[in-house]
């Protein structure tokens, strides 16, 4: 196949939707790996691209996709590993197996992704992988131990992958937001609005984005127009960066 094939993994919906939708618009042929197989194939057949259906928490299927996808399309030049999840607990309390599954999908699975995808990548002439990092890349926040510890760990990741594959033409960059509107943060809003009795927005101004000097949610969209460019030719001298889009939020 001619066209660069890339691979958007948590495709389904949200920053993973955006992404996938954005490169497809670009001209790539875009691969959603999700583990929802109604919503994936609703979305890839929406978007005009493929969908496999993959559980990430599962180390086999991150390793048998890799293999299926170099095996019948011959070529893998960009991998995007997106798919998150979230579970909100204090350490004492917080469950091992939530720990694992987190560490798992967020860390482990973008490690074996890149792993397996490597010999496709550095056959590609502008191989890139990007890794969605977070706020939780560069700050904590209570009670999500495992997220932050899988964000934090992924940049340690995306340093380490830079390093690398530079001499084999394959950069590797994270990108690392603040609040994004999706279905995630609008859980942990809606939640944050029933313990503390207040409305959604002024859960997302005075809790959600405390920090943040500019106070809204960043959508999507933004986040999948920074892929595309870190996909370009124009970026191809960017490489082991965490490129911060969190509303002022480190800037203190």
């Amino acid at each position: 196949m001619n066209q660069k094939l890339a691979i958007v993994t948590g495709g389904a919906g949200g920053i993973g939707k955006a992404v996938a939708t954005s490169l497809s618009q670009e001209g790539f042929y875009v691969i959603i790996v999700d583990r929802d197989r109604e919503i994936g194939s609703r979305v890839a057949s929406e978007i005009g691209c493929h969908f496999e259906a993959v559980d990430l928490r599962k180390p086999d299927q991150c390793r048998s996709v890799v293999r299926k996808i170099g095996e019948e399309m011959g070529r893998i030049d960009v991998l995007v590993n997106n798919a998150g999840l979230q579970h909100v607990c204090g350490l004492p309390d917080f469950p091992e197996e939530k720990w694992n599954e987190l560490i798992q999908v967020m860390l482990t699975a973008p490690f074996l992704l890149t792993k397996h995808s490597w010999r496709y990548l550095e056959q590609s002439n502008s191989a890139r992988i990007i890794n969605m990092g977070s706020i939780h890349s560069r700050v904590a926040s209570l009670n999500k131990a495992a997220y932050v510890s899988a964000k934090h760990g992924l940049v340690g990741l995306t340093k380490s992958t830079a390093l690398e594959g530079g001499p084999c033409g394959i950069t590797c960059n994270a990108i690392c937001p603040a609040y994004v509107e999706t279905p995630l943060a609008r859980n942990q809003i809606d939640a944050q609005s029933k313990t503390l009795g207040i409305p959604a927005d002024r859960v997302i101004d005075e809790v959600v984005l405390s920090q943040a000097v500019v106070k809204k949610l960043i959508q999507p969209e933004e986040i999948a127009k920074l892929v595309v460019y870190l996909c370009s030719d124009a970026a191809s001298s960017i490489t082991g960066s965490c490129i911060d889009i969190d509303l002022g939020w480190t800037a203190r």
